[in-house]
């Protein structure tokens, strides 16, 4: 069923709205607002024209990890990555793909169909790589490996958490209520997973390894270096001391310091999740920038 809005078809929707656009075109970061030239969240109805518009279709990711992708197409760029158990917004689905946007951290871009299911009301998440055994025994064949992060809708089983596709053990998750303290510990436990352009799981890039950390200890952050250098915490002096805990952004980059001089970062350098001086990091971008260091921000809770 569709219903008109200003003239302009609209994808179901509850009750029926009137919408007046006028005034100047309004600019729009089209990775956290739904917009294409075919169709957008009917939530931006009040601020953007769009041909069609749609409501969300709640669904949750099934698998232990997929890529968000920029255009529907497998081999196109991956922009981030939907972990299991986490929630998708669906607002077209065709030919394989749903195009929406992350419940996380409203990043939108395009997943494969079969990726999805019915959104669940999760308890618990993975504090690490979490296998997925086939029984509640730590002998059962492993169905899966979860990553870091990983949404879980479980039930107790003795040692073990029993989820809709096998079980876990408790000592590799914890509650959602449970949330961590310290961020550069979160970190430090993906020391050594994989550089991978967009990811947030089972390999990471620079922002996925800061926001999974940040996550983890209750702190919401943007998905990409630029939004959370705007978002996270509070701006400090080129004088000030570092300490553990503190972000540091570069150009296109990001990283935690693990005390004064270190700093934790997935780079494309090593490939890995690793840690190193900050001055090296520097003196490798001081050739190809004229400033190495573009923020340092401070989260006080």
């Amino acid at each position: 069923m569709k219903q008109t809005i200003a003239g302009t078809s609209v994808a179901s929707s509850p009750e029926r709205k009137s919408v007046k656009l006028d005034g100047t075109s309004r600019s729009y970061d089209p990775r956290v607002r739904a917009i294409r030239p075919d169709l957008a969240d009917v939530a931006l109805a009040d601020l953007y024209f769009a041909p069609h518009y749609a409501a969300p279709v709640p669904r949750g990711c099934v698998v232990a990890a997929t890529m968000l992708r920029a255009a529907p197409d497998a081999a196109a760029s991956a922009v981030s990555e939907l972990l299991y158990g986490e929630s998708f917004h669906m607002l077209d689905a065709r030919a394989g793909w749903a195009w929406g946007y992350c419940g996380h951290d409203h990043y939108v871009g395009y997943v494969p169909l079969d990726a999805l299911g019915e959104p669940v009301e999760t308890s618990h998440v993975a504090h690490g790589i979490t296998p997925l055994f086939a029984a509640a025994d730590i002998k059962s064949s492993v169905q899966m490996l979860l990553p870091a992060g990983a949404k879980l809708a479980a039930t107790v089983q003795g040692d073990f958490l029993a989820i809709a596709e096998g079980f876990v053990h408790q000592r590799h998750v914890r509650t959602l209520a449970d949330v961590e303290s310290d961020w550069v510990a979160v970190a430090e436990r993906h020391l050594g997973a994989p550089y991978i352009w967009g990811g947030r799981g089972l390999g990471l890039d620079c922002s996925g390894l800061v926001q999974i950390a940040l996550a983890a200890c209750g702190i919401n952050a943007p998905r990409d270096t630029d939004q959370q250098a705007e978002a996270i915490g509070e701006a400090l002096g080129d004088n000030a001391a570092l300490r553990r805990g503190d972000i540091i952004f570069f150009p296109g980059h990001v990283g935690l310091m693990v005390d004064g001089e270190r700093l934790i970062h997935a780079n494309a350098h090593a490939m890995a999740v690793t840690i190193e001086p900050l001055d090296d990091v520097v003196a490798r971008l001081r050739d190809t920038h004229e400033q190495p260091v573009t923020g340092r921000r401070r989260i006080t809770t």
